[in-house]
């Protein structure tokens, strides 16, 4: 059983990690357009109270306020808050910034007419916890909409690349690109919701232009990958470099490098 202190100790871990790198930079050079493409499948309309979960810097969030929704941006990591906030600013969308961890979101039972995650609650490390999270804030007739990294595609490749550098994950933990499985959804979701509909998109990542470059790039931008990196010696991070490096150059078409995502949207029971 994960208790509160077990929480607040990972979400302290999680927030360094996220925090570390180039976060910002990383949501606008990768997915500058996920969100959107989220908020559109979603129906999110002028007039609703949305809540997006795992914001990041507002790359659903922003789009969702732009279309005159009432947004609430939560995320356990306050720079990312922050950052999200000068962003909004900038394209002049009005919405609240919640710090805020996955697992218990401070927010009352069915206080959302929509609630999204892109990239987000899929590296809340406790699915089932988090799901039921999702369900409760949303309320009855709502829309449940998630855009995840799927197990087969490049990011969920790059976790399996890196999975036997780093550290075991906490008890219990299930790994974060998971969410990109309808099997698993539709099993995290069950009966609290209905008219489930998922579909298997792709974006690029064309942001380098050798393989090299690239992996250079995940080392200095990216806090999951440079987490890994810092807690290896010379020997180990030369061999996580060269398995890196034979990812990429395998995944690479045409220049770029195509990342598989899950779509879902979903009505709450």
């Amino acid at each position: 059983m994960t208790t509160s202190t077990d929480l607040s100790t990972l979400g302290s871990r999680h927030r360094a990690l996220w925090a570390s790198g180039d976060y910002p930079a990383v949501a606008a050079d990768l997915i500058p357009d996920l969100g959107a493409t989220l908020v559109e499948a979603a129906g999110v309309t002028a007039g609703q109270r949305v809540l997006d979960v795992g914001a990041g810097t507002g790359n659903a969030a922003i789009p969702a306020a732009l279309t005159g929704a009432d947004v609430v941006a939560s995320d356990l990591t306050p720079e990312l808050l922050d950052a999200g906030a000068e962003i909004a600013a900038a394209r002049g969308a009005h919405l609240q910034w919640v710090e805020a961890d996955a697992h218990a979101l401070p927010f009352e039972t069915g206080e959302f007419d929509t609630v999204l995650s892109c990239v987000g609650v899929m590296f809340a490390p406790f699915h089932e916890r988090a799901a039921g999270e999702l369900l409760r804030v949303c309320r009855p007739g709502g829309t449940i909409g998630l855009l995840s990294w799927t197990p087969e595609g490049f990011v969920g490749r790059l976790f399996a690349t890196m999975k036997p550098f780093a550290p075991a994950p906490p008890p219990g933990a299930s790994p974060a690109p998971l969410w990109g499985s309808e099997e698993h959804v539709r099993t995290l979701l069950g009966d609290g919701v209905r008219e489930l509909r998922a579909e298997r998109r792709t974006t690029t990542f064309a942001v380098a232009d050798s393989a090299v470059a690239f992996r250079e790039w995940w080392k200095t931008h990216y806090g999951p990958t440079i987490a890994v990196y810092r807690g290896l010696d010379a020997d180990r991070a030369a061999e996580l470099d060269a398995a890196f490096l034979r990812m990429l150059e395998q995944t690479r078409t045409g220049g770029v490098w195509d990342a598989e995502y899950l779509l879902v949207t979903s009505v709450r029971t």
